[in-house]
């Protein structure tokens, strides 16, 4: 299971813009949709997972170290802002356990011959296609 952090509101900064696209008149008055700026150097995560959160390559990043996450799918503020700290939370999250390292294999014994039995068999048929020579 991944450990889980709980990122503190006051560590997140949550400013009401106007949405874009289609939605009429309401959409040129109303400030529904978030932007959602969290300073991951500032913040109180452990600092394995602020540099794994720095180092993802994350487009939303700033070179500050600053994420910005933009929310307007719903037409409600609070819902926007809801879906805003559910998207930081999923992406630190993921981030949180390191990944797991590679171990590099080796194929075993009997998928060696079966391969180089394929090659034999292979180069006999090949080798009967020549021309012969007496």
């Amino acid at each position: 299971m991944r450990p889980r952090f709980v990122i503190p509101p006051e560590e997140v900064e949550i400013t009401a813009i106007r949405a874009q696209g289609a939605g009429g008149q309401n959409v040129n008055k109303v400030a529904n949709a978030v932007h959602l700026r969290f300073d991951v150097n500032a913040s109180s995560l452990p600092d394995a997972v602020k540099a794994r959160l720095l180092h993802a390559g994350d487009q939303r990043l700033s070179k500050d170290g600053v994420l910005v996450i933009k929310a307007q799918e719903f037409r409600s503020l609070e819902k926007n802002r809801a879906e805003a700290m559910r998207r930081l939370q999923q992406l630190v999250t993921a981030v949180a356990q390191p990944r797991a390292r590679r171990l590099p294999t080796v194929p075993g014994r009997g998928a060696v011959e079966r391969r180089l039995e394929g090659k034999a068999k292979r180069a006999n048929v090949k080798a009967g296609r020549r021309a012969v020579t007496q």
